[in-house]
């Protein structure tokens, strides 16, 4: 097993950790809050800044950071049995980790503005707030998108050619068809909930082959 192999193996189970523990501070101390009511949200952004940049740190900058190994060392271990198809879904994967690392930036940016703001005139941070949110969820839903089809593309890579179990890149098939569909209005909801947990069960899989297994092989399924 050559080092960035391994290098890829770490970062795919490191890049999962990441999710994890963003959810986990997610769903117990941030997004409830989002949905109060505009004034709530900035009086709680305003107190508690440290804990909102951990957050984005660790949800945006570790994801994306990575998640660039990950394509690169995906790239080297597939890049053999389709070059053409490989370039195209690490292109996509690179854009992809780009576009974290762009929302991530925003969102920080936007945790001073709005703080600074709402001390000096509270309702017109909340205006602020609106188009920024609207801004950010827009960059968010381009993320998944490109990260779909860069599982996607892949996987479909693996599955002719090798070089990740069958059963994962079955798994990262329909991981990306899920993530495409989030596309759609009336699936939306029900495709985040399935790609973004499928997705922390695909890295930790990813990262397994990748450390026990060389390029070309299949020995775990």
């Amino acid at each position: 097993m050559n080092n960035q192999q391994k290098m890829g193996g770490v970062a795919a189970l490191i890049h999962a950790t990441a999710y994890v523990v963003g959810i986990i501070l997610g769903v117990t101390l941030i997004f409830p809050i989002l949905n109060a009511d505009p004034g709530q949200y900035m009086a709680f952004l305003t107190d508690n800044q440290t804990l909102m940049y951990l957050w984005n740190l660790i949800s945006y900058w570790g994801s994306a950071l990575t998640l660039v190994v990950m394509v690169l060392a995906l790239y080297e271990r597939l890049k053999s049995g389709s070059p053409t198809w490989m370039q195209m879904a690490t292109v996509l994967g690179l854009i992809w980790a780009g576009l974290i690392i762009g929302s991530g930036n925003l969102m920080l940016s936007d945790l001073g503005v709005l703080a600074n703001l709402y001390g000096k005139d509270p309702l017109q941070a909340e205006t602020v707030w609106l188009a920024l949110d609207a801004v950010e969820i827009g960059i968010v839903s381009g993320n998944e998108l490109l990260g779909s089809l860069w599982v996607l593309l892949l996987s479909l890579v693996a599955l002719r050619t090798g070089g990740l179990t069958k059963a994962l890149a079955y798994l990262g098939v329909l991981l990306g068809i899920a993530g495409i569909l989030t596309l759609v209005p009336t699936w939306a909801e029900t495709m985040v909930m399935i790609f973004g947990p499928g997705m922390i069960v695909w890295s930790v899989w990813v990262g397994i082959v990748m450390l026990r297994t060389t390029p070309g092989t299949n020995s775990l399924s």
